[in-house]
């Protein structure tokens, strides 16, 4: 029995193995991550938010706000054909995230601006008057 058990786990291994690498080099592998990184910061005026995309051009770009929270989504699709003498091959590669950010109460949504420069997305979303924080004052005593 124990033979078995050990034949089954090497037939396993060696179709990983193939499945895993192989095939892989084989084929090709290009994949990449769906969600981009992003960095998020606070000053006294106003948040941002900082997405990583290269590769990607502002068209693509969906934001998109409501009450609670800032989405950003894009969709781009590449077509690649490569000939040869014996066959064609023919590549499609679909770029699509969504990423949602939840926003602070005290923004200013009608205020919110985006641009796209050197692969990076920057969201800047300006805080009311009320919610920006004051120095602190000091009060002099009479």
């Amino acid at each position: 029995m124990g033979n078995i058990i050990n034949f089954s786990s090497s037939v396993n291994s060696i179709f990983d193995d193939f499945l895993n690498n192989q095939l892989v080099n084989f084929i090709g592998s290009d994949t990449a991550s769906n969600v981009p990184s992003a960095n998020v910061s606070v000053s006294q005026d106003d948040f941002k938010i900082e997405l990583a995309a290269p590769g990607l051009q502002k068209e693509n770009f969906d934001i998109n706000v409501d009450k609670k929270s800032l989405t950003i989504s894009t969709k781009k699709e590449k077509s690649n054909e490569l000939n040869g003498d014996k066959f064609i091959r023919k590549e499609f590669n679909y770029t699509s995230f969504s990423k949602k950010f939840q926003l602070p109460k005290g923004v200013e949504r009608e205020a919110i601006v985006a641009k796209y420069e050197c692969g990076i997305l920057e969201i800047i979303i300006p805080k009311k008057e009320e919610a920006k924080e004051l120095p602190p004052r000091i009060i002099q005593v009479n």
